[in-house]
């Protein structure tokens, strides 16, 4: 899911929770992965005696050997291109949202949308019922333009193989999610303003948190299954299945079958991934059905371990502590700026107060331009855990498979090839938006990472 500025509170709430927690594809542009797993240990084989990988009868290890991110020359000059075409896309995207969110409080949609709302009921929740869903489709029909020219791009470019229909279809299955959680947040946020003026960000902030926890543990239960289609992994490849076992065995963890999946993919992307997401009974295993298309099962494993040390490292909480930390600060500062801005324009914008359901579009305004403004720390902190993850990948399956450093590397490599990232990236566009290091750095620091032949303990995985 593409973060879309000033779509409501709530979205730019969870944007900071699912940099960390939310599934993406692991592209250099991707959004950071879902890394919960599970949590019992093991007792059954040990990583010392690992089995040999058996090999995915559909298809085979590249016969190159990988030195360095390399592409063809029709697929560099389509890298590039889509490198800076998805650099100035989100530059422009975001200015984009501001300007749309200035039309809305200039043309005063949020006073007319109270005024209706307020006309059919006394009753806040009924308000909420009626504001929260007008303002949100307007914000997302208003900004349906830039969506539908990404996808367009996306198409252009072979990486989305999606139908108009579905994909409509899917868009509209996000905006009654959004309405949904829509209500039930600009609910509780105007009933805190309403009831602490000086301490409402600070009320709102705290039933944030449970809200994200949760939210966590429902999307593999109830938001994934509405977009794509999920059969046990054991069923699909019972090989790979078997394989993903003995590495999560020498992680120390116990992974059932039963919580590992196949999904269905390649109907809307030509996109890889494989992921680990969920929290407690809601956490499993996904790997695509593009993934097992294009790689083997050495280099899914890979992957798979790098998910895993998103789990192991506590990545999960950790990234839950800083989104709570920065949506502080975020609160503070709405808090802080809100009074001056309504005083400067709100009258103008006939909004009456803060605490007049027509001042949430002047919030998200502010609260959009300074979440931009630190995108640079949120993307540091996810490459930082991404990185993280890669050693751990890399240590996990050490042992496991021969020359693991090789094979991490071939799975960039293809993972580069097909979702054409960048081999050249834009060091502005790595600074503000890259949520993963680049392809050819993780390359670089695979085929360069070995610890065991420096006769050194690996730092990770002990």
């Amino acid at each position: 899911m593409r973060y879309c500025v000033g779509v409501m509170l709530f979205f730019l709430f969870l944007l900071q929770v699912m940099a960390f927690v939310t599934r993406a594809a692991v592209t250099p542009q991707g959004q950071a992965l879902t890394v919960v797993l599970a949590t019992q240990q093991s007792d059954q084989a040990t990583p010392d005696t690992p089995a040999p990988w058996p090999s995915n009868s559909t298809t085979s290890a590249p016969a190159k050997k990988i030195t360095a991110y390399t592409l063809p020359p029709d697929l560099y000059r389509k890298a590039r291109d889509l490198g800076r075409f998805r650099f100035r896309f989100n530059l422009i995207d975001f200015f984009y949202g501001v300007f749309v969110l200035w039309v809305i409080l200039r043309w005063r949609f949020g006073p007319t949308f109270r005024d209706w709302a307020e006309g059919v009921s006394r009753n806040r929740l009924v308000q909420a019922a009626i504001y929260a869903p007008l303002l949100i489709l307007t914000i997302n029909i208003l900004t349906l333009p830039s969506d539908i020219y990404e996808n367009s791009v996306e198409r252009k470019y072979g990486l989305s193989v999606q139908g108009w229909s579905s994909w409509f279809w899917d868009w509209t299955k996000g905006q009654f999610l959004l309405v949904v959680l829509g209500i039930v947040l600009v609910s509780i946020l105007y009933a805190v303003i309403r009831s602490s003026a000086r301490r409402w960000w600070f009320y709102f902030w705290l039933v944030s948190l449970p809200i994200a926890v949760a939210l966590v543990f429902l999307q593999p239960l109830v938001v994934d299954p509405m977009f794509h289609k999920f059969e046990p992994l054991q069923q699909k490849d019972p090989e790979l299945t078997a394989s993903l076992e003995r590495m999560v065995q020498r992680a120390g963890q116990n992974i059932p079958p039963e919580r590992m999946f196949w999904m269905g993919a390649g109907e809307k992307t030509t996109e890889l991934n494989a992921y680990v997401t969920g929290i407690g009974a809601s956490k499993r295993i996904v790997v695509w059905d593009n993934t097992i298309a294009k790689m083997n099962t050495a280099q899914i494993v890979y992957v798979a371990g790098h998910e895993m040390g998103h789990y192991v490292l506590n990545h999960i909480w950790k990234g839950l502590a800083f989104a709570a930390v920065f949506l502080f600060v975020l609160f503070y500062l709405g808090f802080r700026t809100i009074g001056w801005f309504l005083r400067r324009w709100g009258k103008d914008w006939g909004i009456r107060g803060v605490e007049d359901w027509a001042s949430l579009p002047a919030l998200l305004l502010l609260l959009s331009v300074y979440s931009f403004i630190a995108n640079p720390i949120n993307s540091a902190m996810s490459r930082h855990f991404e990185h993280q993850a890669d050693q751990y990948g890399l240590e996990v399956t050490h042992g496991l498979t021969p020359d693991s450093g090789q094979i991490a590397a071939q799975s960039f490599q293809i993972l580069g090839e097909v979702d054409l990232s960048d081999p050249e990236p834009n060091s502005i566009d790595v600074l503000m938006f890259y949520s993963h290091p680049p392809i050819p750095d993780r390359i670089r620091f695979a085929l360069t990472y070995d610890p065991w032949a420096k006769g050194e303990q690996p730092e990770l995985v002990k």
